[in-house]
């Protein structure tokens, strides 16, 4: 969970995460045209989202595809909605 976390706490991440969200599949490139941001940082931060979990990578000829994991997604915001309900559910314990 730390890794995905961290994966998500690059606002450059999430704006990846976003614009993958909107198609079923992107190439490197196709995500490059949507940030301010040279080819080879978004390349880095596409990795970190793979090494994460939150986007599959597809090798292919001649542009690899970048897809979003959908369901990692769905278990990270079950996790995080678990544990806000774990943590504000229980009533703190009076101090004498």
């Amino acid at each position: 969970m730390a890794s995905v976390m961290a994966a998500l706490g690059h606002p450059a991440r999430v704006t990846i995460l976003r614009r993958l969200a909107c198609c079923d599949e992107c190439c490197c490139r196709e995500v490059v045209e949507h940030l301010n941001l040279a080819q080879s940082t978004v390349s880095q931060h596409l990795k970190v989202l793979v090494e994460a979990g939150l986007v599959s990578y597809e090798p292919r000829r001649p542009k690899s595809r970048y897809v979003l994991n959908r369901q990692a997604l769905q278990s990270v915001s079950s996790a995080i909605s678990d544990l806000v309900n774990d943590c504000c559910s229980q009533q703190p314990s009076a101090n004498p």
